[in-house]
């Protein structure tokens, strides 16, 4: 009993000093935060996992490969670590964890599933190959089995009552929250992650399913297999993730998140972050784009008050602000999050990203260049993104205009493909989509790209911004009609039909937006009438439906909606940015479906 008192008071003593280091960390002192974990970072689970993670973010940004294999290194020796402190009979090597585990115990197998995690993200990023593919699988499976075990054993209510149990409540929070929310399952909702028995026995994913799945997953926002896009995956791509292993019900997932964000344990902001993400990003881009973002206001709201000047928490205030389409103070809460700290540039390049497009929304094309420029200057993420966007940018400058630092956009256009890279073995969608763009500008006798910065804020969902502004609704259909004019003045080419459909697609969101619905209605349909006469983009035709089909809900035609998303959806392939128009396909009709239950309505089913 002795042995256990002492274990619970070293235990004790070294949360606290993980939380004064986050503490410090949220305060931009980032050196402090890891000076306080260093000394005890090879004999504590908890001052190994958090100096591990801070490696793990701060490698993740730079995206140098000596510093993805070193927090890589770091993170499996956190794992050491909490593998020392768990009993031999593993939780999931046990049919009643719980009865044998000390509290000790119980808190090196939660953070022995979180070093799980974040060594199969560093995993898909240490090399192309598919071995490292499973293997960063196989990890995250294990993690899984883990966090649900211990989640079947705090429901029976058996935790001691200390002062740690609401760390190891907010770690299993985590987890959980983490793989209800981005896990969802196809076919069981409703019944969450704890209730999962069926599929215990399949150790292995099988490599094609793997296959399958990356091959979807790699066309998102994030470019890694973890669980961080999954609960808004279309139907086809979950029934593959369930049989590998992986099920959930999103809202078990979200409310578990919020109580692990909303507590004061070691785990909350990561809690606070994922749910912020998922928020601001993943539901805005890959979604329709029109949630209301209280949510997240209420969340960020307490962390904001309590660190007026934290990096992190400024960037989702812009962040917030942006999406509104308050571009204004979304600009100073970015410029802010960079003058706040100088210690990590990498903050600094998230802000950089946004600055670019509050700017391009407002049309500013200089200022969207400088910050295009400053990020392929400086940060490794993307770089043939980044050149292909000063040259976008550039080029929706009027031609007798004096471009920056002497820069032209064709030769920047053509410098684009020997920026690939590979990420886990494969391209970034967004950099193929730029690859394949900028192939115009091979030719000696080259045709320009129209709208090129345009075109590519469609791809990031940017319009919905646009919407909420009239003015910068105006300057970007000015910024089409122009287009427009330029396109019949011009000799045709092989290429004519493409952009007259690209201008039109554009038009008819921002006519939609400006409450047109009848002119919209005709460019959506001038784009599918065109099909056959498309050469090259023919990603155009099934967002043309799909935005068409965006259209008809907003005016009740709800059956006819989900007739052209069945169309969008099952009658064109292989396109460009295809998983992209998915997930929002897939949105739409979750929306209708939800909508229909809850109205009892009958008609055509969407799905």
């Amino acid at each position: 009993m002795a042995l256990e008192g002492s274990s619970r008071s070293t235990l004790e003593a070294a949360l606290a000093e993980c939380t004064e280091a986050l503490n410090y960390f949220l305060h931009n002192q980032f050196s402090e935060s890891l000076e306080v974990l260093q000394p005890r970072a090879r004999d504590s689970m908890y001052h190994a996992l958090i100096y591990a993670t801070i490696q793990e973010m701060q490698a993740m940004m730079t995206f140098e490969h000596e510093d993805i294999l070193h927090a890589g290194h770091t993170m499996k020796e956190a794992q050491e670590i909490c593998q020392r402190f768990r009993r031999k009979s593993t939780v999931t090597g046990s049919s009643r964890p719980g009865d044998a585990c000390t509290e000790e115990e119980l808190h090196a197998e939660v953070c022995y599933a979180e070093c799980l995690l974040h060594r199969a993200a560093l995993t898909f990023l240490q090399d192309e190959n598919m071995v490292n593919f499973i293997k960063g699988g196989i990890k995250v499976r294990n993690s899984y089995l883990i966090y649900r075990e211990l989640n079947s054993f705090i429901q029976s209510n058996r935790l001691p009552a200390s002062s740690a149990r609401v760390h190891l409540e907010g770690g299993i929070a985590l987890g959980i929250g983490a793989f209800n929310l981005f896990c969802l399952n196809a076919g069981k909702e409703g019944q969450h992650l704890q209730d999962q028995r069926a599929l215990e026995e399949k150790a292995m994913v099988p490599c094609d399913t793997l296959v399958n799945i990356y091959s979807f997953a790699d066309e998102q926002v994030g470019i890694l297999f973890s669980p961080q896009t999954l609960s808004l995956f279309p139907p086809r791509i979950l029934k593959l993730l369930e049989f590998a292993g992986f099920s959930g019900d999103k809202d078990y997932g979200l409310q578990q998140l919020h109580h692990g964000a909303t507590t004061p344990n070691l785990r909350a902001l990561l809690c606070a972050m994922l749910l912020l993400c998922y928020y601001t990003f993943l539901t805005f881009i890959l979604g329709i784009g029109e949630d209301d973002f209280s949510e997240a206001e209420a969340l960020l709201s307490p962390y904001l008050s309590r660190y007026p000047k934290s990096a992190i928490f400024l960037f989702f205030a812009g962040r917030i602000e942006e999406i509104k389409g308050n571009i204004g103070e979304a600009i100073r809460k970015f410029e802010e999050g960079c003058s706040v700290q100088q210690a990590w540039k990498q903050f600094h390049h998230m802000c950089y990203w946004e600055l670019m497009w509050c700017f391009a929304y407002k049309g500013m094309w200089k200022m969207a260049y400088f910050y295009a420029d400053l990020l392929s200057k400086e940060n490794r993420w993307s770089k043939a993104m980044y050149v292909y966007m000063k040259a976008a940018f550039l080029s929706m400058l009027p031609p007798e205009e004096p471009r920056p630092f002497g820069e032209k956009e064709v030769e920047l256009f053509r410098q684009v493909s020997s920026f690939k890279q590979k990420i886990a073995g494969k391209s970034p969608p967004t950099e193929k989509f730029a690859i394949r763009k900028a192939r115009r500008y091979k030719a000696s006798e080259h045709v320009p790209l129209l709208v090129p910065a345009l075109e590519m804020m469609y791809m990031w969902n940017g319009f919905t911004v646009l919407g909420k502004r009239q003015e910068l609704l105006e300057g970007t259909l000015e910024t089409l009609t122009q287009a427009e004019k330029r396109l019949q003045e011009v000799p045709a080419s092989e290429y004519q039909v493409d952009d007259q459909c690209l201008v039109l697609l554009l038009k008819g969101l921002v006519l939609k937006h400006l409450h047109s619905p009848a002119e919209a209605e005709a460019c959506f349909s001038a784009v599918h009438s065109s099909e056959k006469k498309i050469r090259y983009d023919h990603y155009l035709v099934p967002n043309a439906l799909l935005e068409l089909s965006l259209l008809y809900v907003a005016q009740g035609r709800s059956e006819e909606a989900v007739h052209l998303l069945r169309r969008a959806k099952n009658n064109y392939k292989n396109y460009s940015m295809e998983s992209r128009t998915l997930f929002r396909i897939h949105a739409v009709l979750s929306k209708l479906k939800a909508s229909q239950e809850e109205n009892g309505a009958d008609g055509a089913s969407p799905s």
